[in-house]
Order: structure tokens, then sequence, then C-alpha cells
């Protein structure tokens, strides 16, 4: 009988899948809510964003001429917990340097609290098999989606600010220079 059985399961197993086949969630459309340009060197445009993040409260995670990472929680409510991560990568975009690309993703990772219990037995061998359950719980976050910013919105706030910082960036390089020129004889 459990032979019939195993025969059974094994061929339900390999009939008809239940498996969707998902299309492609990507098209490759328009790079223009992911990137922008700037009138600025690659390590100036990196820097800009490391402070845009910085000033939202973002953890910088990785600071590099030309990759910025940084990361920030959010709790919406008590059993609700959000991570966004955002990643800036800079690129040269003329042959002298003076103009650069900065490419940012922002994912954002979703926790919520589940409870999980375990459970014991104990077997008494002097009273036959005796089992007393013992139970404990414990709360843990647990990571229930992921998903990339597609916000056009989102991302052109971020850019907005990258260039209030490479304007002042800007206009600071500008007072050196003017400082540099008087001071020469």
């Amino acid at each position: 009988m459990s032979v019939v059985m195993a025969a059974l399961l094994l061929s339900g197993c390999g009939g008809s899948s239940n498996l969707q086949t998902l299309p492609p969630q990507e098209s490759f459309a328009s790079a223009a809510t992911f990137s922008r340009m700037f009138d600025a060197r690659v390590e100036q445009t990196c820097e800009a964003a490391r402070r845009a993040l910085l000033s939202q409260g973002y953890i910088i995670d990785t600071s590099r001429k030309d990759l910025v990472e940084g990361n920030k929680n959010f709790q919406p409510d008590a059993e609700r917990h959000l991570q966004m991560h955002i990643r800036v990568v800079c690129a040269p975009e003329s042959a002298d340097g003076s103009l650069s690309v900065g490419f940012v993703t922002a994912v954002q990772d979703s926790y919520a609290l589940r409870k999980a219990s375990n459970s014991a037995s104990l077997g008494v061998s002097a009273f036959g098999s005796l089992s007393l359950p013992f139970s404990a719980g414990h709360d843990s976050m647990i990571k229930v989606g992921s998903e990339t910013i597609q916000s056009e919105r989102f991302y052109e706030s971020f850019f907005e600010l990258m260039r209030r910082y490479l304007m002042v960036d800007v206009v600071e390089q500008s007072a050196s220079t003017e400082v540099s020129k008087k001071a020469a004889p």
C-alpha cells in the first residue's frame, strides 16, 4: 500500500507544474528617473550625494569618490519596520572630467513582527511514555518585502538636493580660487 501511495505522490509531482512564468519586469525605456547629469567632477557629484543623504538622517555605509551608499530606518507602527537603502554611483560623462552622471537607486525593505513559538516534550521513562509539553514564544522581525523605488518625484527631490550641495561647493571653490589669485604675486 505504501509503495502505491509513494508512486501516486511522485506522479503528481512530475505532472503539470504550478509555477507561474512571470514576464520580464524591466523595460529599459528611460534612464531619466534614475540618473542626472551634473556640471561637476565625479568626486564633487558623489560628495554632494553624501551630503544630501547625511542631511536627511541617513547613515553612510560606503563613501568613495565614485560611490556612496546610505541606510535609514523607519518604524511606521509598532509591528512594522522599513529600511531604505540608497546607492549613488558617479561616473564621468566628458573626456576632461568636467561633467559627470549620478546614478541613484533606492530600495525599500519591509519587515513585520511575527510571533514564533517553540515547543519541547519531556519523556519520563519510569512512567512510560509521559510527555509534558513546554512552550515558549518570541517575537521577531521577518522581511516581508523588498522593492526598488520607482517614483520620479522621489528621485527628482534627491537630485535637487544634490544640485543644492553642488552649488554650495562651486561657490566655496570659486571663493578659494579668488583668494589664491589675490595671494599670488
